[in-house]
């Protein structure tokens, strides 16, 4: 009788936001309005990026990174999102959940690993500017690219091999909007010691080493603003990073939010919120963030409109 119950649940329900039944399909055409945004202005800027050659360097190149970043994570979650609102495709297979977990894991630690890798751009254009063409020559940007999105796929893998494993005997609804590891974890009747275990430490080998970079770029950045004479000269310099750094501030703000918290003093509505800023309010967010702060980016722009 153990045995038929551990394998009785084939798939999960994802139940979006129950809690306000009344508002769902206000929270379709919000949705839906919000996922055209982000394709929008994400592609914009990939599209200047190409055809502009003035935007054909290092920092430009990873910020077309992240706008093909912003573009996946946010369609690993928002169009079943969707689906889920017209509550037309609640069910999800748990392969395809494990999918999702995976996809989304991936997307997040490729967040992390390239935030750090522009943070570092900056830290040399503005620390050491003579040298900034030989440091972040062309290859030295691809090669970083590349390693962020290879190794970023690597991370999750073991973590989605050991949930692949694990048993369902309870209830199949997610009180969510998509498959997030803690909510896996939490419905599973199998030991998680090993997968929770796993979770601290990579926190501690990649999400926070990632963070430490990312704090110590800049306080070599605004030491070398503030020994800039002229005010002028500060404030383009500051120009340069201040657009990443209102992203950064968003993106790691929201997560700090998240998870400083106790366990016991978190709501479910409250995470799902922050979940759903981060993964798909801060990927609207980032197109306009460097195109408001950017003169570059305006002028590109600008150009291609007027052509």
């Amino acid at each position: 009788m153990e045995e038929e119950n551990i394998t009785t649940v084939t798939e999960f329900i994802l139940l979006g936001f129950p809690e306000f039944p009344k508002l769902q399909i206000v929270f379709f055409f919000l949705f839906l309005l919000i996922y055209l945004i982000m394709l929008t202005g994400n592609l914009t800027i990939i599209t200047l990026t190409c055809l502009d050659p003035h935007l054909h360097t290092p920092m430009y190149f990873l910020l077309s990174n992240l706008s093909f970043l912003d573009i996946f994570n946010t369609s690993v979650t928002v169009p079943k999102l969707i689906g889920i609102c017209l509550r037309r495709s609640q069910s999800i297979s748990i392969n395809g959940c494990l999918t999702q977990m995976y996809f989304f894991l991936s997307f997040t630690y490729v967040e992390f690993f390239l935030l750090t890798a522009m943070a570092y751009d900056r830290y040399v254009a503005i620390c050491h500017p003579l040298r900034y063409t030989v440091i972040m020559n062309e290859k030295v940007s691809v090669l970083m690219a590349t390693g962020c999105w290879t190794f970023a796929f690597f991370v999750p893998v073991l973590h989605t091999v050991l949930i692949s494993h694990f048993s369902y005997c309870g209830s199949n609804e997610i009180n969510h909007f998509f498959c997030d590891l803690s909510v896996l974890v939490r419905l599973s009747c199998s030991s998680t010691d090993i997968v929770q275990g796993m979770s601290y430490v990579i926190g501690s080998f990649v999400a926070f080493p990632c963070f430490m970079t990312i704090l110590i770029s800049y306080v070599y950045i605004i030491s070398a603003i503030l020994r800039i004479r002229s005010s002028e000269g500060r404030r383009k310099a500051f120009s340069t990073c201040s657009s990443h750094l209102t992203v950064v501030i968003l993106y790691y703000g929201t997560l700090l939010s998240l998870n400083m918290k106790p366990t016991s003093m978190q709501s479910v509505v409250q995470n799902k919120f922050f979940a759903l800023f981060y993964s798909v309010l801060i990927p609207v967010l980032n197109p306009v963030i460097y195109s408001l702060k950017n003169k570059d980016v305006k002028g590109a722009l600008r150009k291609v409109l007027i052509e």
